[in-house]
């Protein structure tokens, strides 16, 4: 039996997703699939539009068999941050293969870009910012630094990551991409395949999405998004002496944010005001969401991998949880002292301030979800 990797965030789980997996049961029918779910605010700096039990509850009536939970600390940073600690993660359940979705599907060209920039770690990253400092965007940057034609698209740039996860920690976990077929980028497609971004567009617009996602997907769907948020926002930049405490707050943005703050109803206005060159709208929407769950760079210099949280299984993957149970290096048992079980406990504590939810109580009953 193969053991099988993916990385996702599912806001929302629609038709793409579904596509993934069928995929991934068609190349290895015996196997068992391993995710690790996103929860509450995403990498992107968005918020979820669907909560984490909600997310797991889906992933395990699709046959996923077991879910573990990629915490707020890593899984609201850069793509590499993001990257390492997922596929860590994977790597501590033995997985096989790591499966991701890619725009070129071309694991060779990928592994030579990740060999690159790991060689060339230093004289990479200089030419990248000098790039961006030109006004080019991160991808195309990117691109002129290696002196290559190729198109970063979003998911060839979360497998680099992750390729140099692997690379770099000697991990046995192997790589295999599977062909996406959408542009997360295209608002206006109306396949039945489109990306998720499109699809949170059309339910902002009001317009019906029953036929892009699962209709189980449809029972769990929350309208929210970082505008609902300004207001703690706006209280916190106004009222706070020195917002640089906290993570990405860098580079005298901090009095741009209280300079402006005033003149915005929303927060989409606020990241229009401060963005500049160097700082994308990704960064910038990850900065306001560590100033609003209060995530130091303090903290995050004192992050450790100390437990890894098991959201859900089914009966296969309780078996195979049995199993390598003593062989295991990290707990599967929440560290209620932990840097990152206090700032899952906080964003659940926020979420649930806009969706009226409990989702706090299913984060201190640290009870999987079985299935």
């Amino acid at each position: 039996m193969k053991i099988i990797g993916i990385i996702c965030e599912y806001n929302p789980f629609h038709n793409g997703h579904l596509y993934h997996l069928e995929k991934i049961k068609e190349l290895y029918p015996d196997s068992l699939i391993i995710l690790v779910l996103n929860g509450y605010f995403l990498e992107r700096g968005e918020v979820s539009i669907i909560n984490k039990s909600d997310k797991t509850n889906i992933a395990l009536y699709h046959g996923i068999d077991i879910v573990l939970e990629l915490p707020f600390v890593y899984g609201t940073q850069s793509a590499d941050i993001f990257a390492n600690a997922s596929v860590t993660f994977l790597e501590e359940l033995k997985c096989d293969y790591l499966i991701f979705g890619s725009e070129s599907n071309n694991l060779d060209i990928l592994n030579k870009i990740t060999d690159y920039t790991i060689k060339n770690y230093e004289e990479y990253n200089l030419l990248v910012k000098e790039y961006l400092d030109k006004g080019y965007n991160y991808p195309t940057s990117l691109a002129k630094a290696l002196n290559i034609d190729f198109t970063f698209n979003p998911n060839d740039l979360l497998g680099i990551s992750y390729l140099k996860s692997i690379k770099l920690n000697n991990y046995k976990i192997k790589p295999i991409t599977i062909k996406r077929t959408n542009d997360y980028l295209d608002i206006l497609d109306n396949s039945l395949v489109i990306s998720a971004t499109n699809i949170r567009n059309k339910l902002n617009n009001n317009i019906d999405i029953s036929k892009y996602v699962p209709k189980i997907t449809l029972n769990y769907l929350n309208n929210i998004s970082l505008n609902n948020y300004f207001n703690i926002l706006k209280y916190k930049i106004v009222t706070e002496h020195d917002l640089s405490i906290y993570l990405d707050v860098d580079e005298g943005i901090e009095n741009r944010l209280k300079k402006v703050i005033n003149e915005c109803h929303n927060t989409d206005e606020l990241i229009e005001k401060v963005k500049t060159r160097r700082y994308t709208y990704n960064k910038i929407r990850r900065m306001l969401i560590h100033i609003l769950v209060g995530f130091t760079k303090q903290d995050n210099q004192e992050l450790k991998f100390d437990y890894i949280k098991i959201l859900g299984f089914n009966i296969k993957g309780k078996k195979y949880l049995n199993k390598i149970k003593k062989e295991k290096n990290i707990s599967f048992t929440p560290n209620k002292n932990s840097l990152t079980y206090i700032y899952e406990l906080k964003c659940a504590t926020l979420y649930d301030l806009i969706t009226n939810q409990d989702n706090l109580i299913f984060e201190t009953s640290n009870k999987p979800i079985k299935y």
